[in-house]
Parts: C-alpha cells; structure tokens; sequence
C-alpha cells in the first residue's frame, strides 16, 4: 500500500513543506475523528489541478484514512490511493471552491447506512492542501449526553482551526510516549482557564490526585498546583502552563498517582476562546516504569560487584603466580588470570548497559590487547581485528570472551613462538549466526593434530564452550600461505531467543 508520501510526490503538485504539514496534521487527527464520531479522509487535488480561485479541480486523491475509537465507522473499507473526479464527492469541491467548512446536505445511503458527509478544507496559511472529508455513520443516532455534546464542540472548533490553518501547531506535535486520547479524559476550559465540563475519567483522574470537590468551576491551573505542590521550584509554574494559552504537555504527581495532561488552546476566528485539556491516568505505568529501573539498577549493580570480585580473585591468583618457583605452576596461573580478566572484562560491561545485551566489539578489542600485552617483548606480536561482531546477548558473550582469549593465546604460544607475525580476528555474521576466524601466519599446525583428542586445558575449554554450552562449531585448518586459521561457528539463536542485531 502506498505511504502519504509517495501519494503526494508521485500523484500531486504539492511540496516539502505542504508534505511535513499533512504529516503533522495526520499524526495528530485521531483526536478530531475521535471527538467528532466520525471517520476521516483527506483528498488532495491531482498533480497539474487548477488554483481554486482560477478554475475547476480536475480531481482528487485520497491520500489518508482515520477511523474514530468512539463510535461506529462509516468507512469499514480502505480508501487511501483511491482517485475520484471532480463532480464524484459534491462537498469536497464546494469546500475547495469557496475555502470554507460545507456542511449542507442530507444523509447518504450509498453504503447501506445513513452517512453525513462534512467537508473541512486543510490550509498552510493562505495555501489551500486538501479537503478533509467528515463522515458520521447516524445508524445508533439518539440523543447526545453532556459529554457528546463537549466533543462536538471541541471538534467542531478544531475543524474551524484546520480551516484557518491553525492547527495543527507547527513544531508542536506531541512529544509524550503515548499521548493521551480523548476516551481517557476531556476537559474543556474557558478563556480565563477554568473548567467548564470535565468527563467523568478526567474528573476520576483528580480524585486520584487529591481532589475532593468537583473540577467544573475550578480554574485548572491554579488547582493543580495546590495539588502537586512539593516545594520545589518548577521550569513553568503549573498555573501558567495549564492556563490554556499556548500548546503545552505536562506530567504531574500528587497523592501517590500520576497524571499525563495535553493543553491544546482554541483559537476560532482570530479569537482564544478556550482550550481542551486531555489527561490520563499513568499511575500504574509509573509504577511499572519504576519497578523496572529499580530491576535494571540491581542487576547493573551485580555485574558490578561480580566484576570486583572477578578482579580480585585475578589479583589474588597473580600473587600466588609470583611466589611459585616452578616454571609450570606460574604459567598455570597466569593463565588462569588471563580467564577470569576475561569474564571480568563482559561483566564490568554489562554493569554499564540497561539490558543483557553487549557491543562485543569493545570486549573483543580489550581481549586483543590484553593478548598482544602478554607476548614476548622481543617479537611483540600486535593482533588486529577486521569486521564486526555487533551486539551479543550476555549469555553469548561470556563464553565467546573465554573462547577469544584461549585462542589468541594458543596462537601465540603455539603458532607464533619467539618470532614476529599475522595474528588476526576477523568477525562476519548475519542475523542467524555469527563466523569468527582467528588466523595466524606461523608454524601451522602438527601433520597428526586432531582437536578431538587434543588434551590441552585452553582446547578443552575452547570445545566445551562452542559445541557443548553455545551449540556451535569448531573447525581447525591450515591457512593460504602457512599458518592456522580456527574457525569458530555460532547460532546466533539461544535457547528460542531472536536474533539481536
């Protein structure tokens, strides 16, 4: 299906900036089908169309569809890319032709049920983009409540805005998470800023803030701030930022409940007449929110402590290493420090990153060069590492760490012995699997060798972790123009987790 914006570059005259204002207006006009009852169309005139102060429209083309949340819709069918030509949608050339909000006519049957048809014209200042189309399904028609009747209003004045090209406010669309909709709570304010109707989710909204009386009457503002005072200072006192003269968002806590609210003011010809207000309850969201980073703290703060202790436990065994007189006792340790730095080193990672998952390129640079620091100092073998491995899960990174150094080390003790030379680690993956191959250019491998039967402790662990804890595969081969190269395979898929890129 195609976008609003291949629509409108490939089928009409309009540019760049009439483009960003139907985006702006098609982000934010749930709330007019909402407060209306009714679904939403906006057509635009056909590439080539005429001005409408100097002829006919040869057509038009529906470029975006919205469906109410409060009522039944008119539409049940896809609109959006489908072209009518002028003469087809009376209203909507009326509306273009004369630059104002055509409401005349009776309900249509075209579908089966009673429609009345609106037409609203979207201008950009004096640049007339498009016609909304307002269609209302009247088959549950009956006689509107108090809370109807508001959004009627509420919409009736927004359509006056669109008209005047008022709304939507440039470089003020909403900026929280989930703005609030109109269904979680309404309430309408009057010039001064004080309710004039609140909808009874809007009023159960205060009560959980504090609120004991009724909101009708109050001046929003003002009342707020009595409920939310803490004493501390305020970037904008809530009194003017919820007076109603200027779009604002805001989020406030009383009484252990929290309240997001939008104030979106009403200007109708060239007059403020008031604003609406709309608020939601995110109490228990908050709550979860804070449940959740209280989680991701203690988890951090464990990886924090197990880092500590894993430095410890090398400190303590490189103490242990100084003290032993015999030759394979020492290299023993050292060994055993370089492992435990290792896992240290993916810990003290995790203790930085709000989830489990690691840019192994960092930790797979840290390993390299605490390789290359443990090499003779008279070869000084400086590996290097090509691609990338991008990020990891923690369950993958924690072997594939040990993995590196026990490989990077047998490369240096085996391959590369009291000569300079190629040690490099190269990483290429896809969504499925992840490749590492760590090559070396020195003496190759014995004529006999077999990884299955090799007894090393660093070959053993390397076999234990690939194949038997992550599921992969090991591979040991000769490398183009002598040397080793050891294969390393990896599902990037454990234990029916997906991929992460």
């Amino acid at each position: 299906m195609p976008t609003l914006t291949d629509l409108v570059r490939g089928r009409t005259d309009l540019d760049d900036a009439d483009l960003e204002w139907l985006h702006a207006l098609v982000s934010d006009w749930q709330l007019l089908a909402d407060l209306s009852f009714a679904d939403l169309v906006l057509w635009v005139p056909l590439r080539d169309a005429a001005d409408p102060r100097s002829g006919p429209v040869e057509g038009w083309v529906a470029i975006a569809q919205m469906r109410p949340t409060t009522g039944p819709t008119a539409y049940p069918d896809d609109l959006v890319g489908r072209v009518v030509r002028t003469g087809r949608r009376g209203l909507i050339d009326v509306a273009w032709r004369e630059r104002r909000i055509v409401r005349e006519g009776d309900p249509e049957w075209g579908s089966g049920i009673p429609v009345r048809e609106e037409s609203i014209p979207v201008r950009r200042g004096p640049k007339m983009l498009g016609v909304i189309q307002r269609s209302t399904n009247l088959s549950s028609a009956r006689t509107p409540s108090r809370l109807e009747l508001t959004y009627l209003q509420s919409a009736s004045d927004l359509a006056q805005m669109i008209n005047d090209g008022r709304f939507p406010v440039p470089g003020e669309e909403p900026n929280l998470l989930r703005s609030p909709r109109v269904g979680d709570g309404l309430i309408r304010l009057d010039r001064a800023g004080r309710v004039s109707y609140a909808s009874p989710n809007a009023q159960s909204a205060y009560r959980r803030l504090g609120l004991a009386t009724d909101l009708a009457g109050e001046h929003l503002g003002s009342t707020t701030a009595v409920l939310c005072d803490t004493g501390e200072p305020r970037e904008e006192s809530l009194t003017a930022l919820l007076g109603g003269r200027a779009p604002r968002e805001a989020e406030v806590e009383s009484n252990g409940a929290v309240v997001q609210l939008r104030v979106i003011p009403l200007v109708v010809d060239e007059a403020r007449i008031g604003a609406i207000v709309l608020l939601r309850d995110v109490t228990e969201l908050r709550w979860r929110d804070r449940e959740l980073m209280t989680k991701d703290a203690t988890i951090r703060e464990i990886h924090h402590r197990v880092k500590n202790n894993l430095q410890t436990v090398a400190a303590l065994l490189r103490l242990q290493a100084r003290r032993l007189r015999v030759p394979e006792g020492r290299a023993a340790l050292d060994e055993a420090v370089r492992r435990v730095g290792s896992i240290a080193i993916v810990h003290e990672t995790l203790s930085h990153t709000p989830d489990e998952l690691i840019d192994f390129d960092d930790i797979a640079d840290r390993v390299i060069m605490m390789a290359g620091e443990v090499s003779a100092a008279e070869t000084q073998v400086v590996p290097e590492r090509r691609g990338s491995f991008g990020v990891l899960p923690a369950q993958i990174a924690t072997p594939l760490a040990m993995v590196l150094t026990e490989l990077l080390q047998n490369a240096l003790q085996h391959g590369l012995p009291h000569r300079r030379g190629l040690l490099e680690v190269r990483a290429a993956r896809d969504q499925e699997r992840l490749e590492v191959v760590v090559a070396d250019d020195g003496v190759g491998l014995p004529p006999d060798f077999d990884v299955e039967a090799a007894t090393s402790l660093g070959l053993q662990i390397v076999r234990t972790l690939i194949v038997g804890e992550l599921g992969g595969r090991l591979d040991f081969r000769a490398r183009l123009g002598g040397g080793t190269e050891v294969v390393v395979d990896v599902p990037l898929v454990q234990e029916g987790k997906p991929p992460n890129a």
